[in-house]
């Protein structure tokens, strides 16, 4: 079966990549309007955290209509990720954008620049976040991921991510390695943080929940400057990530609480939902019930505490 799985999957990869993005685009969009209707599931999933967080305000109907576009997005963005993934960066620069906060990336010839830690999570094809070195050759980028399985599969994903010059590490085994690999400079560390887990609890859309401290860990072990980045669909296959302005890791002279950053984060976050709700990732259980023992904040995690922060974050696989 496994070997089964994997021919399938490099079948519908070699497929995808032969065809032109945007008609890539649309295939996703119908195959995603086709698993509302099949994974029972996952629309489950949606609809409630949708009714969750905007049914005082939307009606049923609205709210059912986001999430059968939220299901079309996700069909786009998978898709199009397979696709994107065999593109030079000419072909791709008409399709992505990178705008907002792009002066702290600005660096003088020859200069080696300060490393930086991206908050980053499920928005539009966030595979995208990998490939923002092309387009700022000064910086390393680098990210943190959950194997699959079977590996064959798990391999055939990584040989699509890491066309991007991307440094990946799985979380679960390489935190040594990325803790050797943020010591030089010019690194972006990108940690998806919108997902349930971790140790640190408070709100999120009016509703509490579990949030990775990662970001925050990273920022203040390594002195780096922390922003978000959130990629916007802006068209059939075109996508803009918007790099957010830094959040403060230090007040007063002294590190803030990785509880505060973190809410910072959410914040950003927040905003993003509500901008385009249907951009984010509402398949996912978000407000999961609290484990007994699980604290409500955590006012300092120790900085020697970043291998556990990776462990528990979202992950990119």
């Amino acid at each position: 079966m496994d070997t089964l799985l994997y021919l399938l999957a490099r079948a519908l990869v070699a497929g995808l990549q032969a065809l032109p993005l945007t008609v890539v685009a649309r295939l996703g969009r119908f195959g995603g309007g086709l698993a509302y209707g099949l994974d029972a599931r996952h629309r489950r999933v949606a609809l409630a955290n949708l009714a969750r967080c905007f049914g005082a305000e939307q009606s049923p109907a609205r709210l059912r209509a986001l999430a059968r576009e939220h299901f079309r997005r996700l069909g786009e963005n998978y898709a199009c990720a397979i696709k994107t993934a065999s593109m030079g960066l000419a072909e791709l620069r008409p399709h992505v954008e990178f705008a907002g906060n792009l002066r702290l990336f600005a660096v003088r010839a020859g200069e080696r620049p300060a490393s930086v830690v991206c908050a980053i999570g499920h928005f539009g094809n966030f595979e995208l976040y990998a490939r923002f070195g092309q387009f700022a050759p000064a910086y390393q980028c680098a990210t943190t991921y959950r194997g699959l399985r079977p590996p064959a599969l798990n391999r055939l994903l990584q040989s699509l991510r890491e066309r991007s010059g991307c440094r990946y590490f799985e979380r679960r085994f390489d935190a040594d390695a990325l803790k050797a690999f943020m010591r030089q400079r010019g690194v972006v560390l990108g940690l998806l943080a919108d997902q349930s887990g971790g140790a640190l609890r408070g709100p999120f859309l009016g509703h509490e929940c579990l949030t990775s401290a990662a970001p925050a860990i990273f920022a203040l072990r390594y002195r780096c400057p922390l922003i978000t980045a959130i990629c916007y669909r802006v068209g059939l296959a075109r996508w803009r990530i918007e790099l957010g302005e830094e959040i403060p890791t230090r007040e007063n002279g002294r590190p803030r609480s990785t509880a505060a950053i973190m809410a910072d984060v959410n914040r950003a976050f927040e905003v993003a939902i509500r901008r385009d709700p249907a951009n984010w990732f509402w398949v996912h259980r978000r407000w999961k019930p609290p484990r007994p023992g699980r604290r409500r904040a955590i006012p300092n995690a120790p900085l020697s505490a970043e291998a556990a922060a990776v462990a528990s974050s979202g992950s990119a696989g």
